[in-house]
């Protein structure tokens, strides 16, 4: 799993900017999604050209934050990319950043039929879960998916990112979110990308500019259960 400490520098500037280390003190568990982006087979499992190995360890946190969340009243919500509309709403990528080779296998293997579509085995999504369908990096950005729709049909504010890789679809899609106004902190412990440089990267540029960075320990203590919220 990567070792993440915040460095001194980039806290200065948060409390400089913020005046407070997080700017999620508390989390209303019925407003809040946990957004689990890409952790499927393609991006994880041994033998997958794209695969994160780190992504295989913080399953166990994700499987965590989730049943917490679920516990206090809030959504968990799984993203999957889908190859299927790739070339017909994102082709410029396909035909400009990927070789002929690597894009025409990220098509077959990110497709619903093949098992690089699927989740990965050890995660444990239940039926009540929201399941959506991405198209591009960021899961928020244009006709990439209906996930903001479905989060505001749902009464969700607050996001929780968790997912694979930090710094590419995780990333992408919780900076789309803190620009559409949703309250987003990505979870440090909970995300995962190929090496420790590029994670912190993303995890420092995050906290600075766009939203909040914490561990999952961080954020199932400041969650605030749906019916505690209720009855105040």
């Amino acid at each position: 799993m990567h070792s993440y400490i915040v460095p001194e520098s980039i806290r200065a500037r948060v409390l400089r900017l913020q005046g407070k280390p997080h700017a999620l003190d508390r989390i209303e568990a019925a407003r809040t999604a946990l957004v689990v982006v890409d952790m499927q087979n393609y991006y994880m499992a041994e033998g997958f050209p794209n695969e994160s190995p780190v992504a295989r360890a913080i399953v166990p946190n994700v499987n965590r934050m989730a049943a917490a969340l679920r516990a206090a009243g809030g959504r968990v919500v799984w993203i999957q990319t889908d190859s299927r509309e790739a070339l017909a709403k994102w082709g410029n990528h396909h035909r400009h950043k990927l070789t002929p080779e690597n894009a025409a296998r990220r098509i077959e293997k990110l497709s619903e039929s093949d098992d690089g579509f699927k989740l990965y085995r050890t995660l444990e999504p239940k039926l009540e879960d929201l399941y959506v369908r991405k198209i591009k990096f960021s899961a928020m950005i244009g006709d990439s998916s209906n996930l903001d729709r479905v989060l505001r049909d749902n009464g969700i504010e607050v996001l929780l990112v968790a997912g694979t890789k930090t710094n590419v679809c995780c990333d992408s899609t919780a900076r789309d979110a803190s620009m559409m106004e949703y309250r987003v902190a990505m979870l440090s412990d909970g995300t995962a990308t190929l090496n420790d440089e590029e994670h912190a990267a993303a995890l420092n540029n995050f906290q600075v500019s766009f939203g909040d960075v914490m561990t999952v320990d961080e954020a199932v203590t400041r969650l605030v259960p749906a019916e505690k919220r209720s009855a105040a």
